[in-house]
């Protein structure tokens, strides 16, 4: 498609501005809707004679959040905890006896009862 498609819908062809066909009572009906809003106080009439003011009372208190404020770490010195770095872990049983590779570098914890032959022919399958 070029760049000059038109939107579905949307034709350069249409742009022409047509009279809308009035049906008979039309009129009739206009001035009923046209009292309608009067009597309600809608008709653009009465909305422009309605000064608008600004309502200045809502403004002059500052809203002010009411939650309870809780005193920070920083500000207090109440500082407790350790910072030191912490012991490395490390394995201290004797049922673990290897490590084994199997597909897509995944290692696998070898046991005592089973055999590392087992992983390495996995390896190749």
């Amino acid at each position: 498609m070029s760049g000059m498609h038109l939107v579905r819908g949307m034709s350069s062809l249409n742009n022409k501005k047509r009279k809308v066909k009035k049906k008979a009572g039309w009129r009739e009906t206009e001035i009923q809707h046209e009292k309608w809003l009067r009597s309600r106080g809608c008709h653009p009439d009465q909305l422009k004679q309605v000064i608008k003011k600004f309502k200045d009372h809502e403004f002059t208190k500052p809203f002010l959040r009411t939650t309870e404020t809780y005193p920070s770490l920083k500000t207090s010195n109440n500082c407790s905890g350790s910072t030191a770095k912490a012991e490395p872990k490390q394995y201290s049983g004797d049922y673990i006896t290897g490590l084994a590779t199997m597909h897509k570098s995944n290692t696998v914890p070898v046991g005592r009862g089973t055999d590392p032959k087992e992983y390495a022919q996995m390896r190749r399958n």
